[in-house]
């Protein structure tokens, strides 16, 4: 890790001293690549041979920690880890780290909320702990790009650990308002060490386009032409596969990393990008923050992200060890909807709050999180945001997993809340006029994040005057565009029921329904924005939607077991459209339509139900068999025309297994566009 020549960069030094002391608080700011984890090794070092005990760095992302014991190892300090992937190794290290031997203890901030570890590991280095490192300290903040409730828990770790604990903080994005939000959070008299942000080394350019077509033909035209390995960022998990899949097909060797991915297979591809072994790795922010790779040749943005911060902190990945490297953002229509879509639920409604709070007040004793979710109208995630939030302000407890209301008062903070939410569409704002920015963009960026060095980069596409192409092929153009059609998404069957929902309690779906399809994602450029219109309008699905679902299920899909017979779910009110395109389907495959299914007319939107509780509930309470049809026994085509939840299918293939229909083949014109990362 450092060579016999190696020296100091600016202000690594002085971060350094400024964190040996006693009760020493230090903020850094710095770009990625300057070293900030240098600072902090060090620091480690150096107050463990002066008798210290380990230092304790809370961290993001599992593999952030990954990097970060390979970096500690290089320096002959013991790191270790405890996370949800290694519980089995807990035991040994809980031992290890009450006998001393270890010297770097790293966690996520999620692990301050588990009962075992703030009852059994945390005793072992309160009173001790060398250093306290809060790395990526920009989560801390509610106006950061990326507010995480649970880095909060670490204010309340400070009086715990000691007065005498050394505390620094680390982030490469922050801007006036963050830098102060985390210093004021650390206590009086921090030290903030902050540096210019803007890369030498990196090429800037944003490229309007029409849709996600012209965006695939615009990668699979120029990311040949990009330097070295990069990264190509997605708002969405499907989009990353998609991507992936199309570069693909163009002979570009890109391949797709997300969330849901095993932690194995992630490091895979991680260190497969690393080794140069790819073109380009097609990733959501699941591969951020810590990612090491110093010869990285460019980040491309397939969508806009909402903030200059989170913008730099993932184009910054690029450029740290080259002489050029390109800095690429795309910009289209549906831009805007999954941005307002994150800001929508960035909070969860001070309404549903109190609601949650009611429904303990009225328990008594503790509740469950399905119990929770039954009586909350609010999405799984939303839920446990708002049970950490209210944990933090102490109107919540959790014991033994169940949540109580405890005796303290509370109220929400509408008026910061408002100015978070105010702050973030500014920023949204901001990020709008950055793709049609005339001026230099590097500045722009830097100036937004009010760094005091900001000015004309002199290397950005605005600057020289030149960059990649903006235009596309219209032949490549329509390459994606039949691409997308093609691509059909997988509905995969649900196989266990919420909260014991089943049949007389069943956990397990006796008889789940078999891989289903969808022809497109919804408002895509294949099909997409067809099934949108036919949704809308007063005529129905039109014919070519009709004939692309017979051709599909056909040619492409061939399931197997063949459907026998056809049904739809149906439309609330009365509405036909889908038994009607359900009937068209028949017609053309050449199969029986029986009208199995029917609706009760007062029956919620299921779009209105937020977690899965209640949309079981929901889709349960919609649905039944129509008295008196009978139900053939051979395998079932079940027709809908957009998919979300998937318990609607997983109710109607449920009553149709239970009267006798052999299995379910879900089938449906398009899956909500999904806005998972």
């Amino acid at each position: 890790m450092l060579g016999p020549d190696a020296g100091f960069r600016a202000g690594q030094r002085e971060a350094i001293e400024a964190i040996l002391g006693d009760g020493a608080r230090a903020l850094v700011v710095q770009r990625t690549g300057w070293g900030k984890s240098l600072v902090y090794w060090i620091a480690t070092k150096v107050r463990r041979d002066l008798g210290h005990g380990p230092a304790l760095i809370v961290s993001p992302l599992l593999a952030l920690m990954r990097n970060q014991i390979a970096m500690a190892g290089r320096l002959g300090l013991e790191a270790v880890t405890i996370n949800s992937g290694n519980v089995g190794e807990w035991k040994a290290i809980e031992e290890r780290i009450a006998r001393n031997e270890i010297d770097v203890l790293l966690i996520s901030p999620e692990r301050l909320a588990n009962e075992g570890f703030t009852s059994r590991v945390l005793p072992s280095i309160q009173g001790d702990a060398g250093l306290l490192v809060i790395d990526e300290a920009h989560c801390i903040s509610d106006w950061g790009h990326d507010f995480r409730p649970d880095y909060q828990r670490i204010s309340r770790l400070l009086p715990a650990l000691g007065a005498s604990v050394p505390v620094l903080a680390t982030t490469a994005t922050a801007n006036d308002r963050v830098v102060a939000d985390v210093a004021a959070q650390l206590g009086e008299h921090v030290a903030v060490i902050r540096g210019p942000l803007a890369r030498d080394t990196l090429r800037l350019d944003a490229i309007p386009l029409a849709d996600q077509a012209e965006r695939l033909a615009w990668l699979a035209a120029n990311v040949p032409r990009l330097p070295g390995s990069g990264i190509i960022y997605c708002l969405t998990v499907a989009d990353t596969e998609r991507v992936a899949a199309f570069l693909q097909t163009r002979g570009v060797d890109a391949r797709a990393y997300n969330g849901p991915m095993t932690p194995a297979d992630r490091e895979t591809l991680e260190d497969a990008l690393i080794a140069n072994e790819m073109k380009a790795l097609v990733a959501t922010v699941a591969l951020g923050m810590g990612f090491d790779k110093p010869d990285l040749g460019f980040v491309v943005h397939y969508q806009r992200p909402g903030s200059a911060i989170a913008y730099y902190q993932q184009v910054g990945r690029a450029g740290r060890a080259v002489d050029m490297a390109y800095g690429i953002l795309l910009s289209g229509r549906e831009d805007d909807e999954i941005a307002d879509y994150f800001l929508r639920t960035a909070f969860p409604p001070a309404g549903r709050m109190r609601d949650l709070l009611a429904v303990l007040e009225r328990a008594g004793g503790g509740l469950s999180l399905g119990s929770l979710q039954r009586e909350v109208n609010l999405s799984r995630g939303q839920l446990d945001q708002a049970l950490k939030l209210l944990e933090l302000d102490g109107a919540v407890e959790k014991i033994r997993g169940l949540y109580a209301r405890t005796a303290a008062p509370w109220q929400p903070d509408e008026e910061r809340i408002a100015r978070v939410i105010a702050t973030r569409e500014l920023e949204l704002a901001q990020m709008r006029t950055y793709v049609t920015y005339a001026g230099c963009r590097m500045e722009y960026l830097t100036r937004l994040l009010d760094d005091p060095a900001a000015g004309p980069c002199g290397r950005c596409a605005n600057d020289v005057g030149k960059g990649m192409p903006h235009s596309v092929d219209a032949t490549l153009v329509q390459a994606a565009i039949d691409f997308l059609r093609r691509s059909l998404r997988t509905i995969e069957p649900r196989k266990r029921w919420v909260e014991a929902g089943g049949p007389d309690g069943a956990s397990v779906i006796a008889e789940p329904n078999e891989d289903g399809v969808a022809l497109s994602v919804l408002g895509d450029a294949g099909w997409g924005r067809d099934v949108g219109r036919g949704r809308v309008g007063d005529t129905g699905y039109s014919s070519a939607l009709v004939g692309a679902s017979i051709t599909a299920i056909r040619d492409s899909w061939r399931p197997d077991p063949a459907p026998g017979w056809v049904t739809a779910i149906p439309s609330r009110g009365g509405l036909s459209r889908v038994t009607a395109l359900a009937r068209e389907i028949a017609v053309g495959l050449g199969l029986p339509f029986v009208d199995a299914l029917a609706t009760a007319y007062d029956a919620r939107p299921q779009s209105a139900m937020q977690n899965s509780v209640l949309q079981l509930d929901n889709a349960r309470a919609a649905l039944a068999l129509r008295p008196g049809v009978a139900i053939p026994d051979g395998p079932a085509l079940l027709v809908d025309d957009l998919v979300d939840s998937r318990w609607t299918m997983t109710v109607a293939g449920a009553l149709l297994r239970a009267a006798g229909s052999g299995p379910v083949l879900p089938y449906a014109l398009a899956v909500a566009n999904p806005r998972e990362g």
